[in-house]
């Protein structure tokens, strides 16, 4: 009973505690439904459920593994076309919100103190209205008979409506716009801890103010746009909404694949395991990133 009685403490103790929570939390809210989804993509639809993949027989279990989906996506080249549509998409999202994000962020750090909180107030604004509602308002600017197109044509810049609407321009706005937000804060709050003392004295040697900050502030910031680019690409990789609404049927993404397996196919082992791809899509390359990383620390 002591035995069990210390066991117990040392595990609610405060070191414990602070360590095994966000365990407990990965592993309820991350670990098990990625458990689950890959348990159903190794399944077969039975009418309109799942079937088990354990059986009894004879009293000993019987697993049984199907891997059908994952043959059938590796075989059909229009889910190879989508993945590398979908990577292409989030990684030129990627590189323009950081064309973008990173002056602005650059800018926001080296204003006067005072203004800090209001930018930063400016670049969370858009939060406080719903996501569907500025998609639609997208919408509504870059259709044929939209408000962009109108001023155009009222001032005599065009003499037909440009076709904006349902092409890779229209999804790109709509995605840097929606995830440039995401690109600016981690660059922000790193660039904000930037020592000024390595700039002077950078400029005290004669080193250009160009030449300074390629050299000093942008290895400098690496963390901050290691982390702006994986809270964009993530996301941006699976995204449905915006190519639903603003990108068409020329900028398929492997969020809409997903949609239309789940809800329109009705076939939920190909739609998990087109979801499981993806997520190995994603966290490969996370994870030889963070080993490289962990072994030039180590050097």
């Amino acid at each position: 009973m002591a035995t069990k009685q210390g066991f117990f403490t040392r595990l609610l103790d405060g070191k414990h505690a602070v360590i095994g929570i966000p365990y407990l939390w990965f592993i309820l809210l991350a670990a098990v439904p990625i458990l689950i989804i890959l348990k159903i993509s190794l399944s077969e639809m039975q009418g309109t459920s799942v079937s088990n993949m354990i059986d009894w027989s004879n009293g000993w279990p019987k697993l049984t593994l199907n891997f059908s989906s994952y043959q059938f996506i590796f075989s059909d080249s229009l889910y190879l076309k989508t993945y590398l549509s979908s990577i292409k998409y989030a990684l030129l999202t990627t590189l323009i919100c950081l064309v973008i994000g990173y002056p602005f962020a650059y800018f926001m750090a080296r204003s006067p103190k005072h203004m800090q909180p209001t930018l930063l107030m400016l670049i969370m604004l858009p939060f406080w209205t719903s996501f569907l509602l500025r998609i639609y308002a997208w919408k509504t600017l870059l259709e044929n008979n939209g408000i962009i197109n109108n001023v155009l044509m009222s001032l005599g810049v065009i003499d037909a409506p440009l076709q904006m609407m349902n092409t890779p321009f229209s999804l790109m706005i709509g995605m840097v716009y929606s995830y440039l937000p995401f690109m600016i804060l981690p660059l922000y709050a790193n660039l904000s801890k930037l020592d000024m003392r390595y700039l002077e004295a950078a400029a005290d040697l004669g080193t250009s103010p160009f030449k300074a900050f390629w050299l000093i502030t942008v290895p400098l910031s690496k963390a901050g746009i290691i982390a702006g680019s994986m809270l964009v690409f993530i996301p941006t990789i699976g995204e449905y909404v915006i190519p639903e609404l603003l990108g068409g049927s020329s900028t398929l993404m492997i969020g809409r694949v997903l949609w239309n397996e789940f809800f329109s196919n009705n076939d939920w082992p190909m739609a998990s395991a087109v979801a499981v791809v993806m997520i190995l899509l994603i966290l490969v390359p996370m994870a030889i990133y963070n080993k490289s990383q962990a072994e030039a620390e180590m050097k």
